[in-house]
């Protein structure tokens, strides 16, 4: 098999981009051009392990960090990453028969003709496969499925699932970037920074006023989440078997935090090179820089 298209959606720093492959490819540019971005989002549709993280995306994976809707009614966004891949074995045309297209070579582009179209030279069957990803507001988490695009699926029908099996059948994806610096720029203990700080002779006093400000903070306290609402009926339902000054007036916090989960917490935010539509920086985790980037500043 070969991977001979990719298309890429809303996917990190990539709004909309198309790669094609011919043979041998070496990606080759500057540090957070998107080298790391294409190999990602390759996995993201062939790996046959990397769904089975739980979400398979988060909000950093998003064009800008832009995940939920802009106004009311409108669709929220999606990553869509497209796959086409050619020079499939027998063993591969037999398994993935249904779901088969065709794609001209000299065009690089798939046939949309009559049948016979598909006999000219240098037209060879292929397979297209899909990743969509999305925030689901219903369940308030990240969702992300890989699917076959062919058949195209009849009205409020889905597409048919490019299973873990499925993607066994098109070889071995590799995936296994030198990322040293994963942690290099937050402050857990033997972290990068942490080690740097101690040659320097720093110590930051700064966790005490950071857990304040986590103590002072209150959350979902609005009526109409419902949280607050619910946390004061748990209230009235334990005044009749403890002392009523006992779980008096309850709020959603997060002043559970400790010294120690706030050092494995806090990391560096550098900005991507993109700009949002208010043509601010787009910051994201010091991990999601291209490979490149990290490991250069390790």
């Amino acid at each position: 098999m070969q991977i001979v298209r990719l298309t890429i959606n809303n996917f990190r720093g990539v709004q909309d981009g198309e790669l094609y492959f011919s043979g041998d490819t070496a990606l080759v540019g500057d540090n957070n051009t998107g080298k790391s971005t294409v190999l990602e989002a390759i996995d993201l549709v062939l790996g046959p392990e990397r769904l089975r993280r739980f979400p398979p995306i988060d909000e950093h994976d998003f064009w800008c960090g832009q995940y939920t809707a802009a106004a009311d009614g409108a669709s929220p966004p999606e990553i869509k990453i497209e796959v086409v891949i050619a020079d499939l074995s027998k063993e591969q045309l037999r398994h993935f028969r249904e779901h088969l297209e065709w794609w001209d070579e000299e065009a690089k582009e798939l046939i949309d003709g009559p049948p016979e179209d598909t006999d000219a030279d240098g037209v060879v069957p292929a397979l297209r496969v899909r990743f969509n990803g999305m925030y689901d507001l219903e369940e308030d988490d990240f969702i992300g499925q890989t699917y076959f695009c062919w058949p195209e699926p009849l009205e409020e029908r889905e597409p048919d699932k490019f299973y873990t099996s499925d993607k066994r059948r098109c070889g071995f994806l590799l995936l296994r970037t030198l990322r040293t610096g994963s942690r290099a720029l937050s402050l857990e203990r033997g972290s990068l920074l942490d080690i740097i700080l101690k040659l320097q002779e720093k110590r930051p006093q700064m966790w005490e006023d950071v857990l304040q400000q986590a103590r002072d903070v209150t959350v979902a306290e609005a009526e109409e989440l419902g949280i607050s609402e619910t946390l004061t009926q748990v209230q009235n339902a334990i005044r009749n078997i403890v002392p009523s000054e006992w779980g008096e007036n309850p709020k959603m916090k997060i002043s559970d935090l400790t010294r120690e989960i706030l050092r494995k917490t806090l990391t560096v935010f550098m900005s991507t090179g993109i700009k949002d539509s208010n043509g601010a920086d787009v910051l994201v985790p010091f991990r999601k820089q291209g490979t490149g980037t990290v490991n250069t500043l390790v």
